[in-house]
This record gives C-alpha cells, structure tokens and sequence, in this order.
C-alpha cells in the first residue's frame, strides 16, 4: 500500500470474532477526538497504534502521550478519550475496530498484563500483522468475514504472544525496581521523602512506580515508607529511654500530632501507652512486611 486508507465491514452475526474497521491515517485537524463513553459501536475493542508524530489518550485519570512506537486499547464504551492535538505534524496511525466475546477477553488480558498503552517496535509481529491484514483487503480485496475472522485470530495470538513475552522482561526489570524503592525506603525512612523523591531514586515515573507498588505489595510507596517508619519507632520506645516527640522526629513523622495519629491508626494506643504496655507486647520490634 501506498497512500492511507481505511475499511468498514457490517454484519449482524454477533457469534464470531468480527472485524468491523481498520484503517491507515494521517491526521492534522484537532477535530480528531473520540470519546469512550459517546460512541455508537458498544461491546467493540480498538486497538491503534503509532507510527509517527504524537496524539493523546486520557485512560484511568492519567494523560498518556501517544507517540511513535505506542499502541493502545480500549473497549466501548469506557471512560477515555483519544485525540490530536496540533503538534506541528500530522499524527499517523494504524488501527482496527473488532467485535466478539474473545477479542474482549483478549483485551482484558492484556490490559491487565500492560496496561492500556503498550510499546511495540515497527517490525514486531503485532505491527507488521496488521499492515498485512490491511493489505490484504486493500490488494487482494479479500472481504469474506471468515477470512478476516482467521486473520484476526493469528493477530490476536501474536498480540498474546508478545505481551507475555514483553511481562516476563518487565517482571525481571519490576523486581529490580522494587528491591531499590524498598530498599531506599528502608534506609532513609527518617528523611523528609517524597513520592517524585522515590521515583526519581528508582528511575521511574510515579505512576508506574504506584502501579508496581499496587500490584507487588498492595499498598503504596507512601503507606510502605508510613508502616517503616512505625517499625521503628516500636524498637525505639521498647529499647531507648527518648522522649516520645524525639522519637517522631527521628522516624521521619513531621510533627509529634502527625505521629500520634499514624501510631494510634496502627496499634490502636497512643506512642506512651505502647512504652508502658510491656507485659502485652514484650517484643523489642514489630515489622509490618
């Protein structure tokens, strides 16, 4: 193919996996935006992807850059939008529109495993199928829906293929991540830290950092560094003889109320009435992890 152009397909037979449009464009009117919860073809997935130039996604309270080698996933109707905004070059993208109860399991799989924006290179069997499906019915006119149907399967397996293989290299690099910020957390639990002062450390944005945190420890940075910083204010009142608002201080908790409410919410006491409960808790530490 040469030129961008795109295909629409309608049939009423909702008991197979169906193509319902795909397409090759080039944008540059910021008219281009489509709203999740506003469009008329309910129970479809989208999938586009990038091949140059940038547009924008709003997914889960975040605004995600569209850019050149990203893809994205939906379902209709969800509460997204995407659109181009006049970057000074037009926004070009591939993308299809599919209908069936597989092609919605699919998606919840991989949104699950990679979220709604996902990377993939030109050259990716992802990318380099679709190009042939969309040549296909552009060259060889082919328009049978069990045809396409079998076609789209093949891309969905590749679409599964490559995100497992994608997870089992994120998982690896997820681990590393999360034994630095934990580690981090441990170490500096005393120092006024931040979540952009944790991400940052760690190399990541903080929104991916929540997410890993979330997913591997379901809690957050901040509520782990809050649950450290408890821990060792139990070894400090059972082992020193520091004032109590001393003892804030040296955890980290920025003012002696702020320490009163965050022990209170944790052990059910205030920080002295732990000190003197001895008999009941005769540990000289209590971890949280």
């Amino acid at each position: 193919m040469s030129e961008p152009a795109s295909y629409a397909f309608h049939n009423d037979d909702t008991s197979i996996l169906t193509l319902s449009s795909i397409g090759w464009q080039r944008i540059s009117s910021p008219e281009y935006s489509f709203a999740g919860n506003e469009r008329p073809d309910s129970g479809h997935v989208i999938f586009q992807y990038t091949l140059s130039g940038q547009g924008w996604i709003e997914v889960e309270q975040q605004l995600i850059p569209l850019t050149r080698g990203t893809g994205f996933l939906v379902r209709v109707p969800s509460n997204h939008r995407y659109y181009y905004s006049d970057q000074g070059q037009p926004w070009e993208i591939l993308w299809l529109n599919l209908r069936g109860d597989e092609a919605n399991r699919i998606w919840e799989l991989i949104i699950a495993q990679e979220g709604h924006v996902i990377q993939r290179e030109a050259d990716s069997p992802l990318v380099t199928g679709l190009w042939e499906l969309l040549r296909t019915i552009a060259e060889e006119k082919v328009t049978d829906k069990y045809v396409l149907s079998a076609q789209v399967y093949s891309w969905l397996l590749d679409l599964v293929r490559t995100s497992r293989e994608i997870t089992k290299e994120i998982s690896a690099a997820t681990s590393s991540i999360m034994l630095k910020a934990k580690k981090y957390l441990k170490t500096h639990y005393a120092e006024p830290l931040t979540l952009d002062m944790i991400a940052e450390h760690c190399g990541v944005n903080k929104h991916h950092l929540c997410r890993l945190f979330q997913k591997s420890e379901q809690t957050s940075p901040l509520a782990y560094l809050r649950e450290r910083r408890v821990e060792a204010a139990l070894s400090l009142l059972r082992t020193t003889d520091l004032s109590v608002q001393e003892i804030g201080r040296q955890c980290g908790f920025e003012s002696p109320s702020y320490f009163g409410k965050v022990f209170r919410e944790y052990m059910s006491m205030t920080p002295k009435e732990y000190r003197l409960k001895k008999l009941e808790f005769p540990y000289d530490a209590i971890y949280y992890d």
